[in-house]
């Protein structure tokens, strides 16, 4: 089975940032887990720009394993804005960014050495 990265930039609107906070992470995250196929969520907040200007400041990564991707995106286009997916109306969505990866190297580990091998 094959794995993705479904890649998510977003921002709350203005003076909405606690509840935007409050809901993806205690309902969406847990929304979209729910979609077949996908089998995790993490969200993080940018610690350091590092000289560059971002426009979101909020990232969310979930994981796909599914050998058609396209399907499970579908099914959790389907469900948002249904009581299966609540969105918020603290989140901008005029500004959210989103990206679905697929490998394109294996998994490079601190203290072993890098393999050629097939991307995983």
């Amino acid at each position: 089975m094959a794995k993705f990265k479904l890649v998510v930039l977003t921002e709350p609107k203005a003076g909405r940032e606690d509840e935007y906070n409050d809901w993806y992470t205690n309902q969406h995250l847990a929304d979209v887990v729910a979609v077949p196929g996908f089998h995790s969520a993490q969200r993080f907040k940018l610690n350091d720009g590092m000289g560059f200007e971002h426009r979101n400041r909020y990232l969310a990564i979930y994981e796909i394993e599914s050998d058609d991707p396209q399907e499970a995106l579908a099914e959790m286009f389907r469900r948002r804005g249904t009581p299966a997916m609540v969105v918020s109306e603290a989140l901008d969505l005029d500004i959210a960014s989103v990206g679905l990866f697929e490998p394109c190297s294996p998994v490079v580990e601190a203290g072993v050495k890098p393999r050629q091998a097939a991307v995983r």
